[in-house]
């Protein structure tokens, strides 16, 4: 069956409130060589044998109901085969 990774991060310009407390604590732990950090999320969804042009149909719906929000995040997606894995 396909697993496919999706990617979602926040646009740029949209304030990352976790990103900034992140950086300060790698800051305050001697991490100062970190400019910037953004938190974003990952997900990995197994599903069935069905033709990549479907699939890339379906998730591309599924990202823009619901596993991203369009306004304020970027999503990316890719298909791989879940055999070897």
């Amino acid at each position: 069956m396909p697993l496919v990774k999706i990617y979602i991060k926040l646009k740029k310009g949209v304030l990352d409130p976790q990103g900034k407390t992140v950086k300060n604590s790698l800051d305050s732990l001697g991490y100062s060589f970190v400019k910037d950090v953004r938190i974003g999320k990952y997900m990995e969804i197994t599903v069935d044998d069905i033709s990549e042009d479907e699939i890339n149909k379906k998730i591309e719906e599924a990202c823009k109901k619901l596993l991203a929000n369009p306004v304020i995040e970027n999503y990316s997606f890719e298909i791989v085969d879940n055999k070897n894995q």
